[in-house]
């Protein structure tokens, strides 16, 4: 497993096991099984509805906590200092644990200012070792930077070979903010799994394109969490450290990118008028 060092000092590792739309009833399975594979980097959020099943999975799992990344999100409802305050705490109580290695603002709505001013509480205490967002474009995280006491660590966005988010890439960089890729794999849209020029790469190593997709975001410095609930995947997807793109095999897949969101536009404003009425909508583990 390869790891980097956050702008903040704290270790993170390249790959993680995402659980976005693992019902609870087969959550804890999975992440047993992703630690029994051996990942060690846990994604999980609140309006994902599943944090309990991941904290019965790391509470019964041999594996020290200390040896374990797990990052939660605060959902548009959760908003606010103050009610931001008290997911947090609920966030703790479903993982079972005494700290939370990295905290996302999940969003950029509802007031994510005061949410931030919370987050910045919560690791100067030390219950949260590094904090950040998620789907912030460049004008909001930007902004967001500038005013804060404590930089965002990671932006966790949409990032797959065919939108690869260059222009954002390079504002991050700027401000030693980490990308991190939701859906690497882009749910295997524009038929990734059978693509011509990532098979014909993988075929140089005995690799699958999925694993291709996967090795190109890692030396491009990304971050990737990809969910699958199938053991063999998990292998496949984890199986990655073994080998090494060469220069122009990077540059055949940096021509796929067409720079267009595969899932959704957070410029749209009927995109942020669905993530407002979410706002309203109690979407966290009781």
């Amino acid at each position: 497993m390869d790891y980097v060092a956050l702008n903040n000092g704290v270790k993170m590792p390249m790959l993680g096991y995402g659980v976005y739309q693992i019902e609870e009833a087969e959550c804890e399975a999975c992440v047993s099984e992703a630690l029994e594979v051996g990942y060690r980097s846990i994604d999980t959020a609140q309006a994902y509805l599943n944090e309990r099943a991941v904290g019965k999975a790391i509470r019964k799992s041999s594996v020290p906590r200390s040896e374990l990344f797990l990052t939660t999100k605060i959902w548009v409802s959760n908003a606010g200092y103050e009610k931001a305050k008290l997911s947090i705490e609920k966030s703790l109580e479903n993982l079972q644990t005494d700290y939370i290695d990295l905290v996302l603002i999940h969003q950029a709505s509802n007031d994510y200012y005061g949410t931030y001013r919370a987050l910045e509480e919560y690791y100067r205490e030390g219950k949260i070792r590094a904090i950040g967002v998620s789907n912030f474009y460049g004008d909001r995280l930007v902004d967001l930077a500038e005013f804060s006491t404590v930089m965002p660590a990671i932006n966790q966005i949409e990032l797959h070979p065919f939108y690869q988010q260059n222009d954002l890439r390079e504002i991050m960089k700027d401000y030693q903010i980490m990308p991190e890729a939701w859906s690497p794999l882009a749910e295997g849209k524009n038929n990734l799994f059978t693509h011509d020029v990532l098979k014909a790469i993988g075929s140089n190593y005995k690799k699958t394109a999925a694993q291709v997709t996967l090795r190109y975001l890692i030396q491009l410095g990304v971050i990737v969490i990809p969910k699958t609930i199938h053991r063999e995947r998990m292998i496949e997807n984890i199986t990655i450290f073994d080998f090494h793109l060469t220069e122009e095999e990077m540059k055949q897949i940096a021509q796929l990118d067409t720079n267009q969101t595969l899932f959704m536009d957070h410029h749209n404003p009927m995109v942020v008028k669905e993530l407002t009425k979410l706002g309203k909508i109690e979407t966290m583990d009781k």
